[in-house]
């Protein structure tokens, strides 16, 4: 019996506790290892995630949270006029500013704020308790008040280092100069106009900051100054126009008035004004009427200035002779079915005297001998319809139709000047055709633009656009506008030991109310040039809306007398000067060319 027992038993494998232990840890050591991989296929798979598909999300919140991008402070080039004297500069400045939920004491921060910056404690208090995440407490402080709130140590509180132009001569040249916004981008003027050169190339400055915001690590930029720009202007001239036309508009009751003072042989502007006038420092608390560049962006009807113009034509196409004789019809002429007067009785002039006269009668004659078609290819030739490019924003081309849109009446009207419509920079342009010898040139106000290392970028050279007159056509019309100022309406432009050559002009306005022309409003203008055999300069005065010296003559004449008298004195030009006129290379075979 023992025996069969061991025989039946050993066909079985007889499981030990060793055994069963050792399975167990088999069965704990698989699902162990499962559940290690699977952890690590999930921990594989966030991390995939987030190194790889959703890294550049994670990245830009990361870099929202620890890096700022800021404007890298680029000083904008300064504006000198034609000898190196500063007209807009810049200074640094600084903008305050505050994080309102870092503030720990708003009211105490507030009273020192207010200490520093000369602000009111009720204004910061209530900037200190926005809910905003950021606050500018003052933007383009002086930068010693920057300094001064950072000795305060202010937690919340900071600064941005900023550039603010600044204007040293407050309203001169202000029309010229424009003005420049919070961003220091140009606006108007000059800065707008070379607003690329002058503002250099804005950049960007990455700065890196922990959890409070304390700065970490700043990115340095590279220069960013803008290059200079130096002028045709001269400052003493421009002080000279500024103050003259400042006094003529007030001792005439004037609306406003223009001023350009102009080298007639190459182009260059040595002032420009209007007034009223403002301060580029403080532009928004001037009015727009007294912001807006009149001389350029403006037009008015040029009334008898303009008989130069139809002289010239005549003249040239030798039509009229300066002794030619006209019927001055007793001062009255009836065209197109309209009356047409003159300012006083002329029984028979001279064609020299109907322009020292200013003869309307006699000036629409010489208009009918030249015809529209002629009369309109000398109204375009001397460039008026056209800008004169110059480098300002905003000019005006002014308004002129072509004969085809002409009335019975309209051959009359524009030789005397009205039913057009110029800016006074486009008349003084055509002035100066004559007094150069005949050649139209285009007027400029930048001469050079230089990079903050000295080198220059850009030059500005006379341009002659195009001979209009003949040399003897020009020279024939200098001595008839010189008898103007001898013997004519323009006697009080004389300037005593030089000779002067313009013309007169007074133009009535068109009343908006009832569409004629008005009795009681007027343009008063004078633009002539000085010395008439060597001329250094041309001038425009132009008055508009007088109340009183209601003339050309009486009132835009003499601005013209002093304005030439002071700039020749400060020119240092004398009657004795010697200097023959003498214009840009190749401006003598310059051609007769219609735009």
């Amino acid at each position: 019996m023992p025996r069969s027992t061991r025989k039946g038993s050993s066909n079985k494998r007889e499981i030990t506790p060793a055994a069963a232990r050792r399975a167990l840890l088999r069965r704990r050591v698989i699902v162990l290892f499962c559940s290690l991989a699977l952890a690590l296929a999930v921990v594989t798979g966030q991390l995939f995630s987030l190194q790889v598909y959703r890294y550049p999300e994670l990245i830009k919140a990361a870099n929202g949270q620890t890096w700022r991008q800021v404007p890298s402070v680029a000083r904008r080039g300064t504006i000198y006029d034609r000898n190196g004297r500063e007209l807009a500069i810049s200074i640094g400045t600084a903008s305050i500013y505050a994080r309102p939920a870092e503030i720990e004491d708003p009211d105490g921060a507030s009273a020192a704020l207010a200490a520093s910056l000369g602000l009111p404690v009720k204004q910061i208090r209530e900037q200190l308790r926005s809910k905003k995440s950021l606050i500018y407490i003052k933007r383009s402080a002086p930068l010693e008040e920057a300094e001064a709130v950072m000795r305060l140590a202010l937690k919340g509180i900071g600064f941005d280092a900023q550039s603010r132009r600044f204007y040293p001569k407050a309203q001169q040249a202000a029309h010229l100069l424009g003005f420049v916004g919070t961003d220091d981008q140009g606006l108007e003027g000059l800065e707008l106009q070379y607003d690329h050169y002058l503002a250099g190339k804005r950049k960007w400055v990455a700065r890196q900051q922990d959890a409070k915001r304390r700065p970490i690590f700043r990115e340095e930029a590279d220069e960013t100054q803008g290059a200079d720009l130096h002028l045709t202007i001269d400052e003493v001239v421009q002080y000279i126009t500024e103050r003259e036309l400042e006094a003529a508009v007030s001792q005439s009751g004037a609306l406003s008035g223009s001023a350009i003072v102009m080298n007639p042989l190459s182009g260059e502007i040595l002032a420009l004004a209007n007034y009223p006038t403002f301060d580029p420092n403080v532009y928004t608390e001037a009015s727009a009427f007294a912001r807006r560049n009149r001389a350029v962006v403006d037009y008015y009807e040029p009334g008898s200035t303009f008989k130069v113009i139809v002289g010239a034509g005549a003249l040239e196409e030798r039509l009229v002779r300066p002794e030619d004789r006209f019927n001055g019809e007793g001062g009255v002429i009836e065209v197109g079915g309209a009356t047409i007067r003159d300012h006083e009785r002329f029984d028979s002039l001279t064609f020299t005297e109907v322009l020292t006269h200013s003869s309307n009668v006699g000036a629409i004659k010489v208009g009918q001998r030249l015809g529209k078609s002629h009369y309109y290819d000398y109204i375009s030739g001397f460039g008026f319809g056209t800008l004169t490019k110059i480098d300002l924003p905003g000019e005006t081309p002014g308004l002129i139709r072509r004969p085809k849109e002409w009335s019975a009446l309209s051959l009359a009207s524009l030789s005397m000047g009205q039913e057009i419509s110029v800016s006074p920079l486009q008349m003084l342009v055509a002035m100066s055709a004559i007094a150069n010898g005949g050649v139209l040139v285009r007027p400029f106000i930048a001469k050079s633009i230089v990079a903050a290392d000295g080198k220059v970028i850009r030059v500005n050279t006379p341009t002659q656009i195009r001979r209009v007159i003949s040399e003897d056509t020009a020279r024939t019309l200098a001595t008839i506008l010189k008898g103007v100022v001898t013997e004519g309406t323009g006697k009080a432009a004389a300037v005593e030991g030089f000779e002067v050559a313009g013309k007169t002009g007074t133009s009535q306005k068109i009343d908006r109310a009832t569409r004629r022309y008005s009795r009681q409003k007027v343009v008063a203008s004078f633009v002539g040039f000085v010395p008439v055999e060597r001329p250094q300069l041309a001038i425009i005065v132009m008055i508009d809306e007088p109340s009183t010296l209601r003339w050309g003559g009486s009132i835009a004449a003499p601005t013209f007398r002093e304005i030439a008298r002071e700039s020749l004195k400060h020119l240092r030009r004398s009657p004795t000067d010697q200097e023959p006129l003498r214009l840009a290379e190749g401006i003598r075979h310059a051609t007769f060319r219609l735009d």
